[in-house]
């Protein structure tokens, strides 16, 4: 070591020592309310942040001389304020303590936490954090929480039982002292760091995008003991991310580092016991749509561990066994928020009961059901915050969303509970969707604003779509693209069918529909279809005489076989690469060009109404701002799905007893009619969508640059790598039969370079086309990755080769210097793609703006992502 290096080591170790002796500085302790569910008192002064945080670490620290507990009446005092319910819940000033009955020691329970307060543009209140099994451990005088883990199972009387059991070791999260034992052996604990610091996977920094969470910020905010579980509400303030952070820009001086944020989130915890008597589960069949566990069991017969799946779903017991439809012993039952606009509450309601249909043909009446919150003579025990009340909340938020998570049982996939949250602002996103879509053929959607019994219809269908996620159905792309399209234009199919087969879809009202079809307008909004009804059954029905989920086999593989003879009733392929029906906000994608077809002629008309439906005296522009870009974005999706067509497959998820292929490649001649289709109404300019009279109140660029994003995110589709990989599989399958990558790129030239044959002058919207085109191919040509086993990257360069030579010479013989100049860039550029040299900078400037239409599985209803 040397002399320095020793100096340095010798003056750390005495400021460790000084920090070692130096008394700890005292933090004043956060107050709570004297009554549960009050509003929070002051917190006390704030420390910068990230100077008091706190961790699993703190919370598993006990106080000096904590291995002895002490008199129960030294520490639960006369001034605790008590609770009983699952646990003891007493409150003495700023500390929580649980006293846990003997009998629910070593007990699973469910452990959720939810944020139900947010900062100001931070997440949304009612946002999940994490849900896990977790139990309390007596062990000494230490009560130890852990969670449980149901990963793996095994038949108990199995030799390989107590080794699967070993693979699974609980974890510790955090360990605390008894303090007391009531005189029944309870251990009572102190317990406001469980909720006042980061504990396991229980923590809320994601959902605030923090730093590290500020104990001497946080504090428990009130409790709540019910019979089957509890509920703790916490004020945790964690340090935030700086807003932005000033470069170091070389010759200046430093700029000051920005201050410190900060923000605080309400955090609910719930403790749930679990039924005592397990339902009995019923076991996943992927070829019906509904939320699943999974677990791997080492008890099978089979030569291997075995995956095995439950789906989630309600307890629903008839209360008469013996007949066809009989009402349940327990309904599911939603209770509509005090928050609910008064307008919208029957709505809301109708929304929630249209599910019955599904579960008459289950075998069960009025087994849903939709309440307002009761009052206390109604229900002296009703409390939204207990977790026996599924509630549909009503979220102040500008985000235009809804969504319906729900809790399960891990044990058996018994749902417990649901709670759905709608937005506010979910009726301005319908607003925009009805009248693009349908504006044309339903007058009520020709004026602003929408009456309310339309808006309250529409409600109605977000409603009955997150109801569907709560009583366990995911999304279903799959099922509405096998309806026939000649039938969605049909009064008397959409009365009995709906346009959609399932309101599970992304399907959303029907813009199919033309004004001379004559179609009542109630038609246009889906409705529970045959896929809903089918998978219900299927979910929800007894199995007369079978005590075990493996007894119920044949009966519902019975059941599933319909999807053979009606393709509507199919569930997405979990294999469906490429699958020509998996198609979001979709109607009649089984043909997507005729369907595309009529909805541009609706589209046309809706862009000539806009005007006069939104300019008004007075009134800014903002309105026909977004039905305009609406309209847009409702194009770009009708146009997507045509481009899904190009290296499609049309699938059936099949089990060992199905014959036939689960693939079937989409015929050649539909794959060019889609190019063909893209090339005739998008890449050439379509002026319709420029109607003059709207454009000329945008900003001068705006028109240009939805066009050009269209075209752009059209053609970057087309040459995705993984669809011409799927091209060149079909032909490898199929040979002439199929649709080539060379013929693609031919076409898609043709359609780009249109004025390359016609000899006709190249408009600016056109320039900025072949523009970006050459720019995509570049960056096919210049992709990192292997090219082995992909044909597409040499044949995109060969173009790009041919195309060069064609545009040189062009360039030479244009007479007009704008067209001789774009040309020869044209012909420039290409040749810097095709040299080595050039590969780093052949792509600058080429980075698209994207338009996504995408969904997720939580959130149902965005317009961004």
């Amino acid at each position: 070591m040397t002399p320095l290096a020793s100096l340095l080591s010798l003056a750390l170790i005495a400021v460790a020592a000084t920090a070692a002796e130096a008394p700890a500085p005292k933090t004043p302790a956060p107050t709570t309310p004297s009554t549960p569910g009050k509003p929070g008192q002051d917190a006390p002064a704030a420390r910068p942040t990230g100077a008091a945080a706190s961790g699993p670490a703190a919370a598993m620290t006990p106080p000096p001389g904590a291995d002895e507990p002490k008199p129960y009446d030294k520490v639960i005092t006369a001034d605790a304020k008590t609770q009983d319910g699952l646990f003891k819940i007493h409150t003495i000033k700023s500390k929580l303590y649980f006293e846990i009955p003997k009998a629910m020691l070593d007990q699973q329970l469910l452990m959720v936490a939810t944020a139900m307060a947010v900062p100001t543009g931070t997440d949304h209140i009612g946002r999940e954090i994490n849900e896990d099994v977790v139990r309390f451990v007596l062990k000494g005088n230490k009560v130890l929480f852990q969670t449980v883990s149901h990963a793996y199972v095994s038949d108990p009387g199995r030799a390989i039982a107590p080794a699967v059991q070993g693979s699974q070791r609980d974890t510790i999260l955090a360990s605390y002292p008894v303090e007391a034992f009531a005189k029944d052996g309870s251990p009572v604990i102190e317990v406001s760091k469980l909720f006042t610091t980061e504990v396991g996977d229980f923590s809320a920094r994601q959902v605030v995008r923090g730093t590290g969470l500020d104990s001497s910020r946080s504090f428990v905010d009130s409790s709540k003991a019910f019979p089957g579980s509890l509920r703790v509400d916490a004020v945790q303030t964690y340090g935030l991310m700086p807003a932005f952070n000033m470069p170091t820009i070389p010759g200046m001086p430093p700029q000051p580092a920005p201050p410190a944020r900060s923000g605080s989130v309400n955090v609910a915890y719930n403790i749930v016991k679990l039924p005592e008597q397990p339902m009995m589960p019923r076991l996943m069949d992927d070829r019906v749509g509904f939320f699943n566990i999974s677990r791997v069991d080492y008890g099978s017969d089979e030569h291997e561990s075995k995956r095995e799946r439950l789906i989630t779903r309600w307890r629903l017991e008839k209360k008469d066994p013996t007949a066809a439809v009989s009402e349940p012993v327990k309904p599911v039952v939603w209770y509509i928020d005090s928050a609910t606009p008064a307008n919208i509450v029957p709505y809301v309601k109708k929304g929630v009961e249209q599910w019955n249909v599904a579960f008459e043909a289950a075998g069960f009446k009025n087994a849903i059901q939709a309440r307002p919150f009761p009052t206390k003579e109604e229900d002296p025990e009703f409390d939204p915050a207990d977790v026996r009340y599924s509630i549909i909340r009503w979220v102040p938020s500008p985000v235009a969303n809804a969504y319906g998570p729900h809790l399960s049982d891990p044990r058996t996939g018994e749902i417990l509970n649901a709670n759905i949250v709608m937005y506010h602002n979910i009726m301005q996103l319908q607003r925009d969707w009805y009248v693009t879509q349908v504006g044309a053929v339903d007058p009520r959607a020709q004026k602003l604003p929408l009456p309310d019994d339309l808006m309250g219809d529409l409600v109605a269908y977000v409603v009955t779509h997150e109801v569907g996620h709560s009583l366990g159905f995911p999304h279903n792309m799959k099922s509405s693209s096998l309806y026939p399209v000649e039938k969605l234009r049909d009064p008397k199919w959409l009365k009995e069918m709906s346009h959609v087969a399932t309101l599970m879809d992304y399907s959303r009202f029907n813009y199919l529909v033309q004004p001379e079809d004559k179609v009542d307008p109630a038609l246009l909004i889906p409705k529970i279809g045959p896929y809903d009804i089918f998978a219900t059954k299927w979910g929800y029905m007894p199995v007369p005489g079978a005590k075990t989920p493996e007894a119920e086999r044949t009966v519902l593989n019975a059941m599933v076989r319909e999807q053979d003879s009606k393709p509507w009733l199919r569930f997405s392929t979990p294999k469906g690469e490429g699958d020509l029906g998996e198609n979001t906000e979709a109607v009649g994608d089984a043909d997507a060009v005729t369907a595309t077809t009529l909805g541009t002629k609706n589209l046309k008309r809706i862009v000539k109404m806009l005007p006069g439906m939104t300019l008004k005296d007075a009134r800014e522009d903002k309105a026909l701002e977004e039905l305009y870009g609406a309209t847009w974005g409702q194009w770009n999706r009708e146009l997507g799905h045509v481009v899904a067509v190009v290296g499609s497959y049309s699938t059936q998820n099949k089990h060992g007893d199905q014959p036939g292929a689960i693939f079937t490649p989409t015929p050649k001649d539909k794959q060019v009619r889609a190019v063909k289709f893209l090339s005739e109404q998008l890449l050439a300019t379509p002026t319709w969508i420029l109607d003059p009279l709207i454009t000329e109140r945008l900003r001068p660029s705006a028109p240009g640059t939805m066009l050009l994003n269209s075209q752009r995110n059209v053609l970057r589709g087309l040459l995705d790598r993984s669809r011409m990989a799927r091209m060149q599989n079909q032909e490898a399958a199929g040979g002439d039969k199929a649709y080539r990558t060379d013929e693609l790129l031919a076409d898609l030239r043709a359609g780009v370079f249109t004025e390359l044959s016609s000899g006709a002058k190249i408009q600016p919207a056109r320039r900025n086309l072949q523009r970006v085109y050459l720019e995509l191919l570049g960056e096919r040509v210049n992709a990192a990755g292997s090219s082995a086993g992909d044909d597409s990257k040499a044949l995109v360069r060969s173009e790009l080769g041919e195309l060069r030579g064609l545009l040189a010479a062009k360039a030479g013989a244009a007479g007009d210097r704008v067209q001789r100049a774009h040309l020869a860039a044209l012909a420039d550029y290409a040749g810097k793609v095709l040299d080595p040299k050039m590969a780093d900078n052949s792509s600058a400037g080429a980075s698209p703006v994207i338009i996504r239409t995408g969904m997720d599985e939580q959130t149902c209803w965005p317009t961004g992502d």
